[in-house]
């Protein structure tokens, strides 16, 4: 309903209005708003099951890796940790232009979305407190469908605050976090955690009871420890008994596996090896963010990248982030030569902004890359997204079918038009 009356608005600009629209003057809008006029579908326990879905990843799980996921068949996507102590200040920005919404600290970007993405959008918070994770939650509501809790990440920015990985050994405080989110949250926001193993399987099932019964949609099992690195294989083994002890429960709840898939198609063999619903895919899309799909995207310097710069330039996605994400990108080449592939990779190096890589994309026409995102997300059935009443966004041409009493309520709630951490650096976008 958002993205309709969205267009619905762009179509009515006149020229000069987009012209004046092009400068990005921003709309300012208070946050939260209350959130029972929001007109949403919402997303069902199925929704986290038969998936490949995006894992939370900082840096680059900026806002256009997630639409180019989301375009090639990622089920869900979740974005990137955000500290909650970050969010609580920001400032709810809207570009008119391009309906993108920012939450702005002082000097950056803190967190970008787009409403296209909202009905399959996450929010992964990293707290170590009930109260502050409640009020993060609270601040971006509207903006999402769910929120998650980081019981997962090793890194010392989050666990020397108690966040994060440093959840596992306190699990009073995890399941404290999670009761005070899925009680202070609507129904229709869903409730998750991520966690890792931990080094007994005993002790792995003794606290996944405990975060099962605070009442979550789904649980996210990264099949490593604390102490394990990527370059560790999973141990994915241990995921089953995992599952079997949850079904156990009698707790009718995703349990989505994390580590080592390759893709859409492996997503397959690791179902089968740990009967999990979903399966998280975080290092392959990293580097393609088109493996969602049966048939991914290959000469990546040719068919993705270029796009990929369009998008982000338009969406206001700030260079420096751009450029860390297109410097992930792997993947085979079919119809390119080594000196095309090293041309393009040594020009996104160089460059300093977008007006650096004029050569690498030609015109500037992110708009038509974003709209033809808009419309592959349109196009999914109830079928792709989970067997649930699809919540993506109508396109303009079944608004036309609207009353015009549900126009008018339509036009009074919808969200106006339209990452990253505090350390690591988010996206750095000025103000």
């Amino acid at each position: 309903m958002h993205i309709r009356s969205w267009l619905r608005r762009r179509l009515k600009l006149l020229p000069s209005q987009s012209n004046a629209m092009s400068r990005r003057t921003h709309s300012v809008s208070p946050s939260p708003r209350n959130p029972k006029r929001a007109r949403i579908e919402h997303l069902l326990l199925e929704n986290f099951k038969n998936g490949v879905v995006l894992a939370p990843m900082v840096r680059s799980g900026a806002l256009p890796t997630r639409l180019f996921a989301l375009k090639h068949g990622a089920t869900l996507v979740w974005g990137p940790e955000t500290v909650d102590k970050a969010i609580l200040h920001a400032e709810r920005v809207v570009d008119p232009v391009t309906g993108v919404v920012s939450y702005n600290g002082k000097s950056k970007a803190i967190w970008m979305t787009h409403p296209v993405e909202k009905p399959y959008l996450i929010y992964q918070i990293g707290s170590a407190d009930p109260e502050l994770a409640v009020q993060a939650a609270r601040t971006v509501m509207n903006d999402i469908s769910g929120v998650d809790l980081n019981c997962g990440c090793p890194k010392p920015f989050s666990t020397h605050a108690g966040m994060g990985a440093a959840l596992l050994t306190n699990p009073d405080l995890l399941c404290s976090i999670l009761t005070a989110l899925r009680e202070a949250m609507p129904p229709h926001i869903t409730v998750t955690a991520k966690i890792r193993l931990l080094p007994s399987q005993e002790d792995t099932l003794e606290l996944v009871e405990r975060i099962v019964n605070t009442g979550i949609s789904a649980l996210t099992v990264h099949c490593r420890t604390r102490n394990m690195r990527d370059r560790d294989r999973a141990v994915i083994e241990r995921l089953r008994e995992i599952v079997d002890f949850v079904k156990g429960m009698g707790k009718d709840i995703a349990v989505i596996e994390n580590g080592d898939c390759l893709g859409a198609e492996d997503a397959n063999r690791v179902r089968e090896a740990t009967g999990a619903h979903s399966v998280m895919i975080a290092r392959a899309a990293e580097s393609n963010p088109s493996c969602f799909s049966s048939t991914p995207i290959v000469d990546l310097n040719k068919n993705l990248i270029p796009s990929y710069l369009r998008v982000a330039k338009y969406l206001d996605n700030h260079w420096s982030l751009t450029k860390f994400c297109i410097s992930q990108f792997k993947g085979p080449s079919v119809n390119s030569t080594k000196a095309e592939e090293k041309r393009v990779r040594e020009a996104v190096i160089k460059a300093r902004s977008y007006d650096d890589v004029k050569d690498i994309v030609g015109e500037w026409t992110g708009e038509q890359d974003f709209k033809e995102i808009v419309q592959a997300i349109e196009a999914r059935t109830s079928e792709d997204h989970s067997q649930a009443p699809d919540p993506a966004v109508d396109s303009l041409s079944r608004s036309s079918s609207l009353s015009q009493t549900e126009t008018e309520v339509a036009d009074e709630y919808i969200t106006p038009e339209g990452t990253q951490n505090p350390e690591p650096p988010g996206s750095g976008a000025p103000l």
